[in-house]
């Protein structure tokens, strides 16, 4: 199985140009902060935005593209969608929102409920067929609607945020079962989110969207360790850089410079994990290559570790023990010294 989709459109004053193919074999999470286009991006693959320009193919079958005026309408495609609200019909019992995208379709009752009751089956919702969506829990809505969505046999499938509705408390219980379910179907599966967590955990490759385009695409593990973009390495929680290197020193973008081990040349990020920035009151000993003044602008608590922000020629965040905040007053603000070891710049190109 496999999809292929050029989608450009311009629907208020998001421009969405994303190129995306995906195959069988894998999930794939589109990551990106809100208004970023995901939802639309899902909603043209299903028919329910009109492109403007492009192509959406499914095994080698068009189902859009506006220069040959090709367009298959949304209840024709063979394409599953489960809602970031689920949009479950709440006069209508389990077992009839779940058939009832078969009976759309033109399949038979007795068919279409029989179909039903064996998703119902294989999702743990049995029991459930005569109740009505609001006595069910977030968790078991979230399943009905995978159930509706599956009954109809797509061969593509998209989750709009599919956890987003549930409390903390029941997210992970959920996610894991999501994990089994979707592991579980045959077709090409893509979902969108924008919990980094959630994208690690479900998926096989990450796509960043950012502002109607693609900025970075690969594994979790690629994506993680060499972000592209502010946006993704404050979703992993490390700081970015960018600028040109030589001669073991980095000249950055925004101004300064930074001393890395690398021989590097050209145009590259560099990363520093803030457990490799040391904070200090005084201009530390010794002679590390990359040390400036900055100011500490705030403090905030994560776990067994603090995270300070320090404005300076060279804006970062630092992390340190708790002990160490109040041993150097960095709470109550004012003058500190950064200092950040060489080796500790990882540098890849740009």
């Amino acid at each position: 199985m496999s999809l292929a989709a050029e989608v450009g459109l311009q629907l208020g004053r998001l421009r969405l140009d994303v190129s995306l193919a995906a195959g069988g074999a894998e999930v794939v999470a589109l990551l990106g902060p809100n208004g970023a286009g995901k939802t639309t991006f899902l909603r043209a693959l299903a028919g329910l935005v009109p492109l403007d320009a492009g192509r959406v193919e499914l095994d080698g079958v068009t189902f859009e593209d506006p220069v040959r005026r090709v367009f298959v309408p949304t209840e024709r495609r063979p394409i599953g969608v489960v809602f970031q609200d689920y949009l479950l019909f709440p006069h209508l019992s389990v077992l009839d929102n779940v058939a009832f995208g078969l009976r759309s379709r033109g399949t038979g009752r007795k068919t279409a409920d029989g179909r039903a009751r064996d998703w119902l089956e294989r999702l743990d919702l049995a029991a459930y067929a005569t109740a009505r969506p609001d006595s069910l829990s977030g968790g078991q809505r979230q399943r009905v609607a995978l159930a509706r969505a599956l009954a109809t046999d797509p061969r593509l499938l998209l989750l709009d945020e599919p956890l987003a509705a549930l409390d903390a408390s029941t997210r992970a219980e959920v996610r894991r079962d999501l994990k089994r379910h979707l592991a579980s179907f045959e077709g090409i599966r893509l979902l969108v989110t924008h919990d980094p967590l959630e994208a690690i955990a479900l998926a096989d490759r990450l796509v960043v969207l950012e502002s109607g385009t693609v900025t970075q695409s690969g594994t979790p593990a690629e994506v993680t360790a060499r972000p592209r973009s502010q946006y993704v390495a404050d979703l992993v929680g490390v700081n970015l850089f960018r600028g040109a290197a030589a001669g073991g020193v980095l000249s950055l973008a925004g101004g300064g410079l930074l001393a890395v081990a690398d021989a590097a040349a050209g145009d590259v990020f560099a990363v520093v994990h803030p457990r490799a920035v040391a904070v200090h009151r005084q201009r530390p000993e010794g002679s590390p290559r990359n040390v400036w003044r900055g100011r500490a602008e705030g403090v905030e608590l994560a776990g067994d570790r603090a995270r300070v922000r320090v404005s300076g020629e060279i804006s970062l965040v630092a992390e340190v023990t708790p002990a160490a905040v109040a041993e150097l007053a960095l709470a109550a603000g004012g003058e500190v010294w950064i200092s950040v070891k060489a080796t500790e710049v990882a540098v890849y190109p740009a």
